[in-house]
């Protein structure tokens, strides 16, 4: 089991936790990311979280989200979760909201609460996905992922719904 970064209000890494000790119903601040994963058409992977997943089983998100390990260079992060939960290698890693942050708390009460900043990337390969990290999988067009985001939102993690939107802004959706 990984070890997770603890992070102030300013975003200062203040500490270490084992991840299973992390993600409860009071949650502290901590250092994460998300990915989103291009093909070469330009359609984004959407994947469904495992219904063995900790917080939010079974809902759709983003490509692929981790945390980094204490220390760990941040692209290097988002390359080696690529490969630990979907089995591809990535090119072009690319940084799009350095700042992102949110809290979202699931039906269980468990709370998320990461800065995490989002990057996208672009797939080489075919994916191998790890079956207790996805349950299912779809490349989308993206405009075809804002819309099923704003028609059911609630098959969607907090995450991506707040992403999407700033992403857009930016031309990354």
């Amino acid at each position: 089991m990984d070890d997770v970064t603890l992070l102030a209000e300013d975003g200062t890494a203040v500490g270490v936790l084992p991840k299973r000790e992390v993600h409860t119903s009071d949650t502290p601040l901590h250092l994460a990311f998300s990915c989103h994963i291009r093909d070469d058409r330009g359609r984004i992977l959407v994947t469904r979280r495992a219904l063995s997943k900790q917080t939010w089983p079974g809902v759709w998100t983003n490509s692929f989200c981790g945390h980094p390990r204490p220390g760990e260079d941040m692209a290097a992060a988002v390359a080696r979760r690529a490969y630990e939960e979907l089995g591809v290698r990535l090119s072009d890693i690319r940084l799009v909201l350095p700042s992102f942050r949110y809290r979202a708390v699931d039906a269980s009460g468990i709370v998320e609460n990461e800065i995490c900043p989002v990057h996208v990337a672009v797939i080489e390969g075919d994916l191998s996905v790890n079956p207790d990290e996805v349950a299912e999988w779809a490349w989308i067009e993206p405009s075809d992922l804002v819309d099923a985001v704003e028609r059911a939102p609630f098959a969607f993690s907090p995450w991506i719904r707040e992403q999407l939107p700033q992403l857009r802004q930016i031309g990354e959706v």
